[in-house]
């Protein structure tokens, strides 16, 4: 017999309630009286809450449907900066000046550093405060502070040279322009097209592979390669696409998802907003590279006896002779001086890219739109259904790489190589790294699997929400605004402020059960459904900025 409990959660994520919904306390502090208002988790993952992981889902559909095949400039670009603002950058450029008079100043050391240490500190206050008046971004770099003889510690980060690989083709540059839609095409009848492109980026090859994803001889298959490309796949498609913009000359703008291949390695798909010609993708492709300069990879420690924290020489040190371990800076300092050092790996995309043109309103762009948007709702290492022992061999065979694989410099698997990560802590222990792309659900995939370009739609998700909102309240013919507590505004100020909130526990005495508030919420949800339905039947939607299409803010609501 089926439980009702189940039952009840089948229904609500058929309905799209959330079934683990966070409950909050309003209290109106003008009268004093108290509500509870329960409010969906928002969680991403359909492991975690089906309804609201769908729910994303077609939000994400929404927006990349929305700034796929624009014809106009989403974005007019960032407002002029107030006088208020351009006050603070000002007195940030005295507190610079400052700084670097205190350098030449005839002062005692002792004296010059406590007046340093104090300007920084300013500094430190004022670009927080330059942040919070609205500007993005500090105006410099923070400063490296001050050595044991008093001298500025300066340009800590590392420079190297930008000259291309020698094994890497040469592409043409352009000036970058600051169109971000394609071109036209006129049809023989005169009708006028502007396409759009669906591109796939894979990896290369590390051995063959059979129909289930594993390889054929897993002795020779390159499982640290694939490792190591997968922690830096991110990087090597930011790399993509900033040549792909001086390629071709103009902001390219694009949207997709990063998700495994059945091999479990990562691969994307991205919608491209206008046209580039295949040839000029693949010279790109082939030409694309990402060099992660590190210290070389020795292993010259083992797992199982890893070094051991030095309390008196505040590191690690070998566990049989007691040598200190090279640290960080010490590490980067040989291979900055060693002139024939290599990059301890290079990234590289496979030969097999494949791009498509697609037209809005097509069939192919619907289906386009499934395949970016297919396993966002899952984490990577569910994105394909591991069902024989040669399959969950390969999987773990590919975590216990991705394991005691270095993931930065902060990274505790360093100490295997005869190096300290940087800031060691005594905790620290090889294959016991809390990073994102050693669990073994992510695949190495640690990063963000939605990659959204900034001038896409030119709204972000929370400017999507409002479209379905105004979208709904037109469908049901209500005119009265409201604030975020669901009270109508009169005045044009909302009445948000007269009230404080917190969060409740579930254990709380004024918190129902979670199945009286779910079985509340289906029935209200269900209302709602119905009122919408009806009022659609009685006429055509209407046209608002989030439904281009048929399928716009109707899908994202139901």
């Amino acid at each position: 017999m089926p439980r009702s409990v189940d039952v009840v959660k089948d229904i609500a994520t058929q309905a799209g309630v959330c079934t683990r919904p966070l409950s909050l306390r309003r209290t109106d502090l003008d009268t004093g009286q108290t509500t509870t208002i329960d409010i969906p988790c928002g969680a991403t993952l359909e492991a975690k809450c089906p309804a609201c992981a769908v729910k994303a889902r077609k939000l994400r559909r929404q927006q990349i449907r929305e700034g796929w095949h624009r014809d106009d400039e989403p974005s007019p670009g960032p407002d002029p900066a107030t006088d208020d603002q351009r006050g603070l950058v000002v007195v940030r450029a005295h507190l610079e000046f400052d700084r670097a008079a205190l350098f030449a100043a005839d002062l005692d050391p002792e004296t010059r550093a406590e007046q340093i240490t104090a300007v920084d500190q300013a500094i430190t206050d004022l670009d927080e405060e330059i942040i919070a008046s609205g500007l993005r971004g500090r105006p410099a770099p923070p400063h490296g502070g001050l050595d044991d003889s008093g001298d500025p510690v300066e340009g800590s980060r590392r420079v190297r040279s930008t000259k291309r690989r020698q094994d890497a083709p040469d592409l043409p540059r352009r000036k970058v322009e600051r169109r971000t839609v394609g071109r036209t095409y006129a049809g023989r009848d005169g009708q006028v097209f502007r396409p759009s492109l669906f591109l796939t980026l894979t990896l290369d090859s590390y051995g063959r592979v059979l129909d289930d994803g594993t390889p054929v001889n897993p002795g020779s298959y390159d499982y640290r390669r694939a490792a190591w490309d997968a922690v830096h796949f991110p990087a090597l498609l930011d790399r993509f696409w900033q040549n792909l913009r001086r390629a071709v000359g103009w902001n390219v703008q694009y949207a997709g998802a990063v998700e495994p291949q059945r091999r479990l390695a990562p691969h994307a798909h991205f919608a491209i907003r206008g046209t580039i010609p295949r040839d000029m993708l693949r010279q790109v492709t082939a030409a694309t590279y990402h060099q992660v300069w590190w210290p070389p990879l020795t292993y010259t420690h083992d797992p199982n006896r890893p070094p051991v924290w030095d309390k008196n020489a505040g590191g690690f040190t070998d566990p049989d002779t007691g040598t200190p371990l090279l640290t960080w800076a010490e590490a980067m300092d040989q291979v900055d001086a060693d002139e024939d050092a290599e990059p301890v790996h290079v990234a590289r995309f496979g030969v097999q890219m494949k791009a498509e043109g697609v037209l809005a309103g097509s069939k192919d762009s619907n289906r386009c739109l499934g395949y970016i948007t297919k396993y966002l709702t899952k984490q990577a290492a569910d994105c394909h259904v591991t069902t024989t022992d040669r399959q969950r061999a390969h999987l773990d065979r590919l975590w216990q790489e991705l394991r005691f694989t270095p993931c930065s410099q902060r990274c505790p698997n360093w100490l295997l190589h005869g190096v300290q990560p940087t800031n060691p802590k005594p905790h620290q222990r090889p294959g016991q790294c809390k990073g994102k792309v050693h669990k073994p659900d992510t695949l190495g995939m640690g990063g963000r699997r939605v990659l959204i370009s900034r001038q896409w739609s030119g709204k972000t998700l929370a400017d999507h929400r409002a479209d379905n909102r105004d979208w709904v309240k037109q469908v049901l013919g209500v005119t009265t605004d409201t604030d975020h507590a669901g009270q109508p505004i009169t005045d044009g100020t909302p009445s948000a402020s007269r009230f404080a909130w917190e969060l409740a526990r579930p254990t709380d005495p004024d918190i129902a059960p979670l199945g009286h508030r779910l079985l509340r919420a289906i029935s209200e949800r269900l209302q709602w459904r119905n009122e919408i339905d009806r009022a659609l039947r009685a006429g055509p939607p209407p046209e608002v900025s989030a439904t281009d299409s048929r399928r716009g803010s109707g899908e994202a609501h139901h």
